[in-house]
């Protein structure tokens, strides 16, 4: 049960909690996408239909306007979400350490024991054959 969310993705999730100028995939595929603008045509031409821009995000308001404050805690946000998301896997992985850990000195212990009982049953057989041996030759 994992502490915050969980979900798995890429280790380019990894990379931006290690660098924090850097921004997530997502947010840079919206920046990708609000950067520039869109046209619809090449470099040699020039209809006029052409050459519309799209300057839209998803839900078709202006990132061109929106205030760099925003843009800064919306990254924020992103990079907080990422760092969550490690949090969740590195929280799994030391459970699973953990885990593994006790079984493993659980199978020693067992180990152990059969070996304890594998050494009294030799020392119960020396036992009797040293008693079975004690008068040889006193005659």
């Amino acid at each position: 049960m994992p502490l915050f969310h969980s979900s798995s993705h890429s280790s380019s999730d990894r990379s931006s909690i290690d660098d924090p100028n850097t921004t997530s995939s997502h947010s840079h595929r919206r920046s990708r996408h609000s950067s520039g603008s869109h046209s619809h045509y090449s470099s040699s031409s020039t209809s006029p239909s052409s050459s519309r821009h799209h300057n839209h995000s998803l839900f078709g308001h202006s990132r061109k306007n929106e205030d760099p404050s925003i843009l800064a805690a919306k990254e924020q946000v992103s990079r907080a979400e990422a760092a969550e998301r490690e949090a969740d896997r590195a929280l799994m992985a030391s459970k699973r350490a953990v885990r593994e850990a006790r079984e493993h000195v659980r199978r020693l212990d067992e180990e152990a024991k059969m070996e304890a009982r594998a050494a009294k049953m030799k020392q119960d057989q020396v036992k009797s054959i040293t008693k079975r041996a004690k008068p040889l030759g006193s005659m």
